[in-house]
Order: structure tokens, then sequence, then C-alpha cells
């Protein structure tokens, strides 16, 4: 993988767990979500006016997505109701290479060495002592990693199709672009059937919210644009580099422990992230 593409790939992990601690540490996570949602769309329409119209044949991919983001942000808000950040986002972006990379051999016909799946052992590795630091404190609640779990799947599966989709179409900005458009029914459903909750949110909240959303716009669309690079499994293992980001910040920020467990497990996801990197 070039240098140019590791760094893309690493800004966009770094983005992705940034507007994830935010979901985190908000007091209604729905309406947050909402607006971010919103903060793709708006982006999004504006630069539409100035590109052409995906090709046909990325219609489907563009739809299918935006079915499993629906399944995807309700797994995602139900996980960090269960669980902490440090515990639930490993499990939801961790388990991501090697859900990826096997659909991807099924799905793009793209398959990998064995030093990549030596890598990808490492990230599971890490992801059990990460998930389940028993000899070091109480483990973590069960639903909250089921619900972990959950997402990686759903995370998976938009990952595949939105890595196939994206190559349908010669201008990926057109394909990333509309894919952020048709999540105006998710901003509206979260939005419209909470107006009062909206209603009673204080301006900072609203704007921060709304600034997650352009922070995780960008995070996608850097990783979607690297899917048009490089192999769809090595970007979507790279970017998992977010899961030392959101250790530590679940650590450090929200103050979560045991610290010691958790931040070594996030350094043993990075060594197998690693491995598979420089494949």
């Amino acid at each position: 993988m070039t240098a140019p593409v590791l760094a893309i790939v690493l800004s966009a992990a770094f983005l992705h767990s940034l507007w994830n601690a935010l979901v985190k540490g908000s007091a209604d996570r729905a309406v947050i979500l909402g607006l971010i949602s919103l903060g793709h769309v708006v982006p999004a329409v504006i630069l539409a006016f100035w590109l052409p119209l995906p090709p046909v044949e990325a219609w489907p991919y563009l739809v299918a997505s935006t079915v499993i983001h629906w399944g995807y942000y309700y797994l995602l808000n139900l996980a960090y109701r269960l669980g902490d950040l440090s515990v639930v986002y490993p499990m939801a972006r961790g388990a991501g290479p090697l859900l990826v990379a096997l659909g991807a051999q099924v799905w793009a016909n793209e398959y990998l060495s064995g030093w990549a799946w030596a890598g990808i052992c490492t990230i599971s590795a890490g992801i059990f002592l990460l998930a389940r630091p028993s000899r070091f404190g109480a483990p973590p609640p069960l639903p909250g990693l089921l619900a972990g779990l959950a997402t990686a799947l759903s995370v998976a599966a938009y990952s595949i199709v939105d890595g196939i989709g994206v190559r349908i179409d010669d201008a990926a900005l057109s394909y990333i672009c509309w894919l952020f458009i048709l999540e105006i029914t998710v901003a509206g459903y979260l939005l419209f059937t909470r107006r009062a909750r909206v209603a009673a949110l204080t301006r900072k909240t609203l704007l921060l919210g709304f600034c997650g959303g352009l922070t995780s716009g960008g995070a996608y669309a850097l990783a979607l644009y690297a899917k048009t690079l490089a192999p769809i499994g090595m970007v979507s293992a790279l970017r998992e580099t977010s899961v030392i980001f959101a250790a530590l910040i679940g650590v450090f920020w929200f103050g979560e422990g045991p610290r010691a467990p958790r931040i070594g497990s996030a350094l043993i996801v990075a060594v197998g992230i690693a491995i598979i990197a420089t494949n």
C-alpha cells in the first residue's frame, strides 16, 4: 500500500473514532445520530449540483447501502447504551477485517495472503482480550458485546457493498455524494419523530452534532476513495486503526477502565492491522 493511501486511511480512522466518541458522550444519542446524518446530507446536496449522476449500475448498491446503514445506526445506538466505548467500539470495528476479507473473497474476488490472515488472527486475539478483560476486573455485559458484534456485521455489509459500488462509478465522488444524500431518510426519521427533544437541545449541542456529521462524512468519504486505489479488505483492515484512537479516547476522555488491559489489547489489534497493511 502506497504512502498516500496509507495517510488517507489513517486520517479516516482518526476522524471515525472522533465522531463515535461524540455519540457515546452525548445525552441523547438518537438525536445526535440524526444530526450526524444531516451533516452528511447538506454538503452532499451542495456538491451534487456540480457532479454527474451515478450510473444506473451503481444505484442498487446505493439503495442497499442506505438500508444497511439504517441497521448500523440502530445497532450502534443500542451498543453504546449497553457498553463502554473502549469495549463496544473495538468489537464493532475490530471484527470488521475478518468479516470484510471473507466477504470480499466471495463478492469481489479479492484473496489475501497468508501474512494477511495472520494479521487478522492477531486482530481477533486483541479483540478477545479487549472485550473480555475478566482477569483484570469484571467482564463487560454480554448484551453490549452482542450488540457490538451485530454492529460489526452491519459494518462489514456496507463496507463490501460500497467498496464494490464506488468502483462501478468512474467518478467516485458522485457515488459518495448520493450515498450521503440518501441518508436524508435517516435524518428525517430520527429528527422529525423526536421534534420536542430536538427543540430542547442547546444551539451548541445542535452545532456539535452537525459538525460531527461533517467529520463522519469526511471519514467515510476518505475510506471509500481509498477503496478505489487499494483492495477493499486491505483498506477496511487498515481503517480499523480507529480502534486504537477509540480505546485511548474511552480511557482518557470518559475515564473508562481498567486502563492497562484495554490499551494493551488495542495495541495488539494495531500489530495485526500493521501486518495486514504491509502486505
